[in-house]
């Protein structure tokens, strides 16, 4: 007999392969939990990044004494009664696997009560009941997970370092602090204070805490809904960039999910508001029917399937849009705070006197390496929300994890509703030229430097996609054919998505040894970029497996807007230099280039004037 049915605690320590993979995931299975308990304090202890020690507190409903030991077997929950619940999860943890494959892989004890009597003491070992009693009457449960995977040694073995695997259940606590800031979190390491926030439900309290009061300072609310979907959030002005996608949360029914599709609209909201390369921050809730999305497709419910997902895509990129359009996003140069050294204290032993003396002697020092670091004051802020609602924030340095921000960190800018295009950027009047390359202008609000390829880039990409816009397929015959050269992978393409090339208008004609000629092209087509567009066609084909006619007339656009600009160190006389800004403010988005370079920074007069000590 070959076949035969394995142990319980064997399968159990299979079952944690999928759902305990570090501590991480046994934070985020008890955390979940104290969370659906109703819990609102959940306060997390570490010990060497949670590998020696992982103990969980919270406020929650707590169990009585029948369901406790219960809880800690297989298949086990209180979340799933039917087949159809599993289309309606209202809740986080439901896989009835947790509890059993953590306790599979360590030595557990929990104490849980619901307040109207003696609570309930459990102890486990590898997932064996070892201990039975009771325990006091405080509200709540309380789990201690030790000597996380002492029984399973191969697994212990490719756990990283303590810094990597805090950095997990870091990077873990800010998304679940994010998903529901009504909750307060309290985390410490080897104790000492880890990660904090107040539970008051105000999401930019919490985005402050996580990110730092000068990125709270930038974000924006968002919000907008149809009949299947209420989103809600924050997004940061584009001169706030990162460089991953780590920094985008997307909140499902108050679950932090990883969606690429959705990662894909919130970029294409910024659309050319951001430079290349760089990702925005943002915390993104969405509400919508559990039966319209699939939280199963992954062991750990970090995946989500959508049933109207284009529609949910096209609704979080024009709400991102329509925010952009209605702020103006010009960028202030803040004076920085100036750290004057503090004078440095030597100590010197006199032995010429009879008695051994303590002097200290003050000397100036100049070398840098001397100035103590410098430490910035927490202080209580305000942030008001476009609903004129009132956020009291400390600023903080940002936490684990994040990277600093960029050079420019711009001053507030008042949100306002329904800017007129032209009105978004104030009237500037020129007063000279820097290396022929940036524009000096002023006005009663202060002195502004304006980046003039930049300024022409956006003005004509914006004039060139209009007139691509309006093109249709139509196409015209060419005097001389074109004539392409492609490699083998690339001729397999064209040969078999020849009739989806031939309905956007392009004909290819095979002339032998992967050689095609061109006789025809579609109308819309920019002169002189024929050969960059069909091939930008071509691959897109190759990696899209489909041709998108609006995005080619992008990147098109983007292209003559670029080659047909002025570049730098080029003269501008004041006609010229008043004409380019007046048609930039004339522009849709005239903050940025099509790359996303900022095109405008504006010195304020107040920070000239402290910059110049005319104000203290």
């Amino acid at each position: 007999m070959k076949i035969f049915q394995m142990p319980d605690s064997l399968a159990n320590k299979i079952a944690a392969g999928e759902v305990v993979e570090r501590p991480a995931s046994v934070v985020k299975e008890l955390v979940e939990n104290s969370i659906d308990a109703g819990s609102t304090w959940v306060k997390i202890e570490l010990h060497e990044a949670g590998l020696e020690q992982i103990k969980i507190t919270d406020d929650g409903e707590g169990m009585v004494e029948e369901d406790v030991e219960r809880a800690f077997l297989r298949h086990a929950t209180s979340k799933i009664r039917n087949e159809s619940d599993l289309f309606h999860v209202h809740t986080l943890g439901f896989r009835g696997e947790a509890l059993a494959s953590i306790a599979s892989v360590s030595r557990l004890t929990i104490r849980t009560s619901q307040g109207d009597a003696a609570g309930t003491y459990l102890s486990l070992e590898g997932g064996i009941v070892t201990e039975r009693g009771k325990s006091d009457a405080r509200k709540g449960t309380e789990i201690t997970v030790s000597d996380l995977f002492y029984n399973t040694p191969a697994r212990l073995k490719y756990m990283k370092t303590i810094h990597t695997e805090l950095g997990h259940i870091t990077d873990l606590l800010n998304r679940l602090a994010l998903s529901h800031p009504e909750v307060r979190f309290e985390a410490t390491h080897n104790g000492k204070s880890l990660f904090k926030t107040p539970g008051t439900g105000d999401l930019l309290q919490v985005i402050a805490q996580i990110y730092g009061m000068g990125v709270a300072r930038k974000m924006l609310p968002i919000k907008g809904e149809t009949l299947d979907f209420k989103i809600s959030g924050f997004i940061a002005k584009p001169e706030i960039t990162r460089a991953s996608r780590n920094y985008i949360s997307i909140l499902l029914n108050g679950r932090y999910i990883k969606s690429i599709p959705l990662n894909q609209a919130i970029i294409r909201g910024y659309h050319t508001l951001l430079p290349i390369g760089r990702s925005p921050i943002a915390v993104l809730a969405i509400e919508m029917d559990p039966y319209l999305v699939d939280v199963n497709v992954h062991p750990t419910k970090l995946e989500a399937r959508f049933s109207k997902d284009k529609e949910l895509f096209t609704l979080v990129e024009q709400l991102i849009q329509d925010t952009f359009r209605q702020t103006r996003l010009i960028p202030e140069i803040e004076q920085k705070p100036v750290v004057k050294p503090r004078p440095s204290i030597q100590h010197t032993m006199d032995f010429d006197r009879s008695a051994t003396i303590l002097k200290e002697t003050i000397e100036p020092t100049n070398k840098l390496d001397n100035y103590p670091a410098y430490q910035p004051e927490v202080k209580q802020d305000i942030i008001v929300d476009q609903d004129g609602k009132h956020h009291h924030v400390q600023e903080k340095e940002e936490r684990f994890g994040s990277e600093p921000e960029e050079v420019i960190t711009p001053t507030p800018v008042v949100q306002e509703e329904g800017i007129p295009s032209e009105d978004r950027v104030p009237t500037m009047y020129p007063i000279g030229q820097l290396h022929g390359t940036y524009i000096l202008a002023q006005n009663e609000n202060g002195f502004y430097m304006i980046d003039q390829h930049a300024a022409q880039e956006r003005i004509k990409y914006e004039f060139f996609k209009k007139k691509l816009g309006k093109t249709t397929n139509e196409v015209q015959e060419l005097l001389i054919p074109l004539t392409f050269e492609f490699s083998k992978q690339e001729s397999i393409f064209i040969d078999h998505y020849r009739d989806e090339l031939e309905s956007v208008g392009l004909f290819f004609e095979d002339f032998g040894n992967q050689t095609y000629i061109i006789r025809f092209y579609p109308n819309w087509f920019p002169k002189g970029f024929e050969e960059e567009v069909i091939r930008e066609m071509i691959d897109q084909i190759m990696h899209d497996e489909r041709i998108n006619v609006e995005s080619i007339r992008e990147e098109a656009a983007i292209l003559m807007s670029c080659k047909r600009s002025i570049k730098a160190n080029h003269h501008l006389n004041h006609d010229d230099m008043f004409r380019l800004l007046e048609d930039l403010r004339k522009t849709t988005d005239p903050f940025t280039c099509p790359h996303g370079r900022p095109i405008i920074i504006h010195f304020s007069t107040y920070e000239l004037e402290k910059m110049f000590k005319r104000v203290m």
